[in-house]
C-alpha cells in the first residue's frame, strides 16, 4: 500500500463473486429438482462450489486483512458497520418468524380448536432438554467473552482454551437438538404449530452451526498467530454474531417453549 495516498483498500478484481452467484443458482435450481424429481446431482454441485467459493474467497480476505495489511482503521470501521448491518438484517429475519407465532399463538382460530398449543398437539417439555441448552448457550456466551479478553490482554494459551471451550458448547447444542428434534412428538407438517416451532427452531440451529463454524476459523487463525491484541475483528465479528444467536434462543425458549407450551 506504499504508493497510495489514502488508508482505504481499493479491492482488486476477483472470480469469487461470480462462482458464488454460479454456486447459488445451481443449489437453488438443484433443490428444485430434488423436490420434483428426487435428483440431487445438481444441488451436491452447487453445495460443493459454495464451499469452494467460501474457502477462497475467505482465505483471501485473511490474507487482505493479516498478510497484506489493507485492514487499517478507516477498513475496520467499514467492516464494523457492516458486521452490525448484517446482524440488524437478521434481527428482522428472525422477527417474522415471530410474528407468524404470535399471530397464530395469541388469539387461536376455531381450526385449531381455539386453543394453543391446537387440538391434539403435544407440546415439548419446557423444563427438559430446551432448558439444558438455554444453559449451555449461556454458557458459551461467558465462554465466548473470556476468549475475547484474552486475546485483549495478550493470553493466548487462555484464548485458545477459551475458545476450543465455546466451540464444544455449540456442537454439544447441536447435538441435543438434533435429538430433541428426532424424539419430537411432532412433525413440521403438524399445522401452523409444527411449521412455526421447526422453521424458528431450525434456522436458530442453523445459525449455531455458521457460528460454531465461524468460531473454529477464529480459533484455527488464533492458533496460527493471526489475531493482535489491537487487530482481531475477524474474532470480534464472529464473537458479535454468537451473542446474538445467544439472544435469539432466549427469545425463543421463553416465547415457543415456555409460554407456548
Amino acid at each position: 500500500m506504499a504508493h497510495q495516498a489514502h488508508a482505504y483498500h481499493m479491492v482488486e478484481s476477483s472470480p469469487w463473486p461470480l462462482t458464488g452467484a454460479i454456486a447459488a443458482l445451481l443449489t437453488t435450481s438443484g433443490l428444485a429438482m430434488w423436490f420434483h424429481f428426487n435428483s440431487m446431482m445438481l444441488m451436491n454441485i452447487g453445495l460443493t462450489l459454495t464451499l469452494m467459493t467460501m474457502y477462497q474467497w475467505w482465505r483471501d480476505v485473511i490474507r487482505e486483512g493479516t498478510f497484506q495489511g489493507h485492514h487499517t482503521p478507516p477498513v475496520q470501521k467499514g467492516l464494523r458497520y457492516g458486521m452490525i448491518l448484517f446482524i440488524t438484517s437478521e434481527v428482522f429475519f428472525f422477527v417474522g418468524f415471530f410474528w407468524a407465532f404470535y399471530h397464530s399463538s395469541l388469539a387461536p382460530s376455531p381450526e385449531l380448536g381455539g386453543c394453543w398449543p391446537p387440538a391434539g398437539i403435544l407440546a415439548l417439555d419446557p423444563f427438559g432438554v430446551p432448558l439444558l441448552n438455554t444453559a449451555v448457550l449461556l454458557a458459551s456466551g461467558v465462554t465466548v467473552t473470556w476468549a475475547h479478553h484474552s486475546i485483549m490482554e495478550n493470553e493466548r494459551k487462555q484464548a485458545i482454551h477459551s475458545l476450543t471451550l465455546t466451540i464444544l458448547l455449540g456442537f454439544y447444542f447441536t447435538l441435543l437438538q438434533a435429538m430433541e428434534y428426532y424424539e419430537a412428538p411432532f412433525t413440521i407438517a403438524d399445522g401452523v404449530y409444527g411449521s412455526t416451532f421447526f422453521v424458528a427452531t431450525g434456522f436458530h440451529g442453523l445459525h449455531v452451526i455458521i457460528g460454531s463454524t465461524f468460531l473454529s476459523v477464529c480459533l484455527l487463525r488464533q492458533i496460527r498467530y493471526h489475531f493482535t491484541s489491537e487487530h482481531h475483528f475477524g474474532f470480534e465479528a464472529a464473537a458479535w454474531y454468537w451473542h446474538f444467536v445467544d439472544v435469539v434462543w432466549l427469545f425463543l425458549y421463553i416465547s415457543i417453549y415456555w409460554w407456548g407450551s
